[in-house]
C-alpha cells in the first residue's frame, strides 16, 4: 500500500457550533454536503462530520502541529465555542497546550523542538 494522504472524520454533537469552532481557530471551511465539511489550513485537512457518539467524541484526540505556540495559544484563547483550554506546558520534545472542542474532543496543540 502506497499512501498518499490521510484524513480524519471528527465528530459534531452540534454541527453547527462545531463548524464556527473550527473556523474560529484558523482552519477555512469548504462545504462538501449537508452532512460533511472539508476544514484545511495549509497542506492540512480534516473532515467534520454531522455525526455525534458520547463514547466516539469524548475519546476523539488530534494532534496540531503549529509553527508558533504562543500564537496557536493567543487565538484559541479567543474561541467563543471551546469547551476548556490549558496552559502552555514545556515538555523535553516541545511545548503543548489542550484545547477541547465543543463536542468533547480533545486537540493537543503542539510545537515540536528540536530532539
Amino acid at each position: 500500500m502506497d499512501v498518499i494522504d490521510i484524513k480524519t472524520f471528527i465528530p459534531s454533537k452540534n454541527y453547527d457550533i462545531s463548524k464556527a469552532f473550527y473556523s474560529e481557530i484558523g482552519f477555512n471551511a469548504e462545504y462538501v454536503n449537508e452532512d460533511l465539511t472539508l476544514f484545511e489550513n495549509g497542506d492540512c485537512l480534516f473532515f467534520l462530520q454531522r455525526f455525534y457518539n458520547p463514547e466516539l467524541a469524548n475519546n476523539f484526540m488530534l494532534q496540531i502541529c503549529v509553527a508558533d505556540i504562543q500564537d496557536a495559544f493567543e487565538l484559541c484563547s479567543r474561541s467563543l465555542h471551546k469547551t476548556k483550554i490549558s496552559s502552555i506546558e514545556q515538555q523535553h520534545w516541545g511545548s503543548v497546550f489542550y484545547l477541547w472542542g465543543p463536542s468533547g474532543e480533545l486537540l493537543h496543540i503542539t510545537e515540536l523542538g528540536s530532539l
